[in-house]
């Protein structure tokens, strides 16, 4: 076997998505010498970016790869491997988490756990990551997400008939809201408010993906190399077991030795723990792959054949009335608005229905996805498999939650005049929001990271995904993780090499 190729840097990251990019920028604005790989290559820019079919029907860009479930069953996982990660085709939804998110709270079916750090902590790094994901809303103080400063950008006009369904939903009795929004919008912007962007590949480069915002700007100061293709196969440790050694890895068929002083794992929750968990590495508290979560989740359609939907970019508007408490003592969680869904999109999951009348469904929908908690529970997993493959474990904890929120959303819809509402669950192929699995905490028998990311086992392995989320909210997590990525640069040791 060839010897395999000696790569240095002083630090090298695993993972290009929201987490990776965002260290790697901070690291570059320190002039820290910083590699970056990541096992995708960068999206291609093509006609079927925009097309609903190859990308809802077709599943383009998801990898040829399989997971399993508890059962054995195999799924193909919601992850892009591509530069930039899942954020290559989400939805731009930029939202802060409450500062109540951070502390114990109380749900109808358990515990949520504070984080070893507060939403104070955090505040002043959510703001630049605003700045640099270029967010959009404004300034109200909801769901208590307490702000010291305006938005960076002004928040996304509604569109009529977003605009028309913010005054019914008022009527009905919430207080509906503009979305965090990351999306290059106003003058000399790109974004032209296309209905092709949640869920969708942007061509235009408007949507505020790490790729575009984060990674090659980091690229740019010449402090940060990007290698794409590169399979990181294992972390090896030094001989006293203190600190990481290297990386082993393949690119192609030639193998790859990468050392570093310092390593920053940022595949993903389940793939950051998948990769610890084949090491043998950071896992002192048997709690790596633990305490996964990913929201319960359900897309509902409301339809009301009397009113055409003709709106282009509907994902502006939410209400969050039931996030702190839904009445009881206990909070309910968010409804969104999400992207324009078209008859084509319907298809994925409404396989035996004709597409002309999905079509015309369409035409008279409009869609939100009702978001509750996932609270945490050990016994929701990633492990390997005998195979080698990864498997999830999953039971959903807060179900009657997510059903009391639905339960509210759809009647207040029903109140705005909608006459018939549909849902779609999400199952554990649609893992977005994934989090847990490499949770920080002050005491290292309970938690695999320190409240900076930093590995309780290992001095210079850092771990900055949405694994360290202790609760995963209900709110989407990309903005926590930039954030927190920015923190653990500006304030840890990590940029210290």
């Amino acid at each position: 076997m060839a010897t395999p190729v000696r790569i240095e840097s002083d630090v090298v990251i695993v993972g290009s998505g929201i987490g990776g990019a965002t260290t790697a920028f901070a690291l570059a604005q320190k002039g820290v010498k910083t590699l970056v790989l990541e096992r995708g290559e960068r999206m291609p820019r093509e006609p079927e970016n925009w097309s609903p079919s190859e990308i809802f029907m077709k599943t383009r860009y998801k990898p040829n790869e399989k997971w399993v479930d508890e059962k054995g069953n195999e799924f193909v996982p919601g992850v892009h491997y591509f530069v930039g990660g899942n954020s290559k085709v989400y939805g731009a939804s930029l939202p802060r988490f409450s500062r109540y998110d951070f502390g114990v709270i109380k749900h109808q079916e358990g515990i949520s756990p504070a984080w070893p750090f507060t939403y104070d902590d955090l505040e002043p790094f959510y703001y630049k990551a605003e700045e640099l994901y270029r967010v959009h809303g404004d300034a109200q103080n909801i769901y208590g997400n307490n702000r010291m400063t305006p938005f960076p950008y002004p928040a996304m006009k509604h569109e009529p008939y977003v605009e028309e369904l913010g005054k019914r939903l008022v009527k009905a009795g919430v207080h509906p809201h503009s979305n965090s929004m990351g999306i290059d919008l106003g003058p000399g912007g790109k974004c032209i408010r296309c209905k092709t962007c949640d869920g969708f590949v942007c061509k235009l480069d408007a949507k505020s993906d790490a790729e575009v915002n984060a990674l090659n700007p980091a690229i740019a100061t010449g402090h940060v190399t990007l290698m794409t293709s590169v399979q990181v196969n294992r972390i090896v440790l030094t001989s006293d077991g203190k600190s990481v050694s290297h990386l082993e890895a393949t690119r192609g068929d030639e193998a790859l030795e990468i050392y570093g002083k310092n390593f920053v794992i940022a595949a993903g929750s389940v793939n950051t723990a998948a990769l610890l968990l084949r090491s043998g590495v950071a896992n002192s508290s048997d709690q790596v792959g633990r305490n996964f979560m990913m929201h319960n989740n359900s897309h509902i359609a409301a339809v009301d054949m009397r009113r055409k939907n003709d709106v282009t970019f509907q994902k502006t508007l939410s209400f969050t009335d039931w996030y702190l408490d839904g009445g009881k003592g206990y909070p309910l969680g968010a409804v969104q608005l999400i992207g324009k869904v078209q008859g084509i999109m319907m298809k994925s999951f409404a396989k035996h229905v004709p597409l002309p009348i999905l079509n015309l469904v369409s035409d008279h929908s409009v869609e939100f996805v009702v978001m509750s908690e996932d609270l945490p529970h050990p016994d929701n997993r990633v492990t390997i498999d005998k195979n080698g493959a990864i498997k999830i474990a999953r039971k959903s904890v807060g179900m009657k939650t997510h059903f009391e929120l639905l339960r509210r959303a759809k009647k207040v819809l029903r109140k705005t005049g909608y006459q018939a509402i549909f849902r779609q669950p999400f199952d554990i192929s649609m893992n977005s929001h994934q989090c847990g699995t490499t949770v920080a905490g002050n005491d290292p028998r309970t938690s695999v990271v320190d409240g900076y990311c930093r590995s309780h086992d290992h001095h210079n392995l850092y771990l900055i995904d949405g694994g360290f989320f202790p609760s995963s909210a209900a709110m989407n997590p990309a903005l926590t993780i930039a954030a927190q990525a920015l923190r653990v640069v500006e304030q840890s040791d990590l940029a210290k090499v």
